[in-house]
């Protein structure tokens, strides 16, 4: 018996369950986000293949899929609806036996020994079909990250796998941004010392690599282009790294006091929320998106960790002094951050 890491991603997930409570949507472009008023500011929850084929995708503006898929069905955003569902796919892939570590609502790892993990990876599909109705795609790896990146093979419905023998067949040639966990900034930064391959990043000389990356962060990513990572599968329950409430306004915060005004009353939503979770807050992040869309965050360390209310406002309010443009507003955020357990 070989051991395996299996990674499930429901396919389309949010859109998925609205179109099982509206079947007459199927095969329709589907857009979730918001209140569902395209007409109104908000962002993309998450959008249909269908939608996705006419350039929408998640984190963007609501006009702006308005305008490129005018005929897409915009629905509201129903966290209670898609917790439950999810709440039924976990349950269903515990139902199988395997060590399973949920990693949000619409994914999660499994740890199995089997000589036929294909087979298997059919079972967790069918099981999730039964109890939900709903699609999802299996990949299979021999670590986290080989079956994380397998996942994105095997879209939609499919099952992929990815193993140290075929890792630079599949993904050598690709941009280092298709590795899980680079992105954007990180990719610019490698190109500057000519890498944009994942295989030139496999082979690049570790200490240079680390000298502008750092010695912990810039080992990792060769080590990541190589495929290397942690097989451990854990099914101690899944905990939020954070907890954060933001506000998309319908109309700009020109004043920037009462964009303070606005941080302090998150700032103690995130309080609470942070109370109730029962886990001390280490830090805090402001988000803040100018008009017309661009986003940036600071963060301040709490003096200790906890929950206080004040001490959470504080921090929020000498985060948000960071920012040295007063720009129109059109979105603000507070995330308070976990200490690590």
């Amino acid at each position: 018996m070989t051991a395996w890491v299996l990674h499930v991603d429901l396919d389309q997930f949010i859109a998925a369950v609205e179109i099982l409570r509206r079947p007459e949507l199927r095969g329709l472009p589907v857009v979730v986000g918001g209140d569902g008023d395209p007409a109104k500011r908000g962002v993309v929850a998450t959008a249909s293949y269908e939608a996705r084929a006419r350039g929408v995708h998640s984190g963007l503006p609501l006009r702006t899929a308005a305008r490129r898929c005018p005929d897409c069905v915009f629905l509201p955003a129903d966290r209670g609806a898609y917790e439950a569902a999810s709440d039924e796919v976990m349950a269903a892939l515990r139902s199988l036996g395997a060590v399973t570590e949920v990693m949000g609502w619409d994914e999660a790892f499994l740890a199995v020994e089997t000589d036929d993990p294909e087979g298997f990876a059919g079972q967790v599909q069918e099981r999730i079909r039964a109890a939900t109705r709903l699609d999802s795609t299996v990949g299979i790896g021999q670590n986290k990250l080989q079956a994380k990146l397998a996942t994105g093979y095997g879209k939609p419905a499919g099952v992929f796998r990815l193993t140290h023998q075929t890792w630079f067949e599949v993904l050598g040639g690709e941009p280092v941004s298709a590795l899980w966990g680079i992105g954007s900034k990180t990719a610019a930064k490698l190109a500057e010392l000519g890498i944009g391959t994942v295989a030139e990043l496999a082979a690049a000389d570790v200490p240079t690599v680390a000298g502008r990356f750092g010695p912990t962060i810039g080992p990792w990513l060769v080590q990541t282009a190589r495929g290397l990572a942690s097989a451990e599968v854990t099914a101690e329950p899944y905990l939020p790294r954070s907890r954060g409430r933001e506000v998309t306004y319908q109309e700009d915060i020109e004043d920037w006091d009462r964009v303070r005004a606005e941080i302090a009353v998150l700032a103690h939503r995130v309080a609470d929320d942070v109370a109730a979770e029962g886990r001390p807050a280490l830090r805090v992040v402001v988000k803040v998106r100018y008009r017309p869309f661009f986003t940036s965050t600071h963060g301040v360390p709490l003096p200790e960790p906890g929950s206080d209310p004040d001490a959470i406002e504080a921090a929020a309010l000498a985060a948000l002094e960071l920012f040295t443009g007063r720009r129109p507003v059109r979105l603000l955020g507070v995330r308070a951050e976990f200490a690590p357990d």
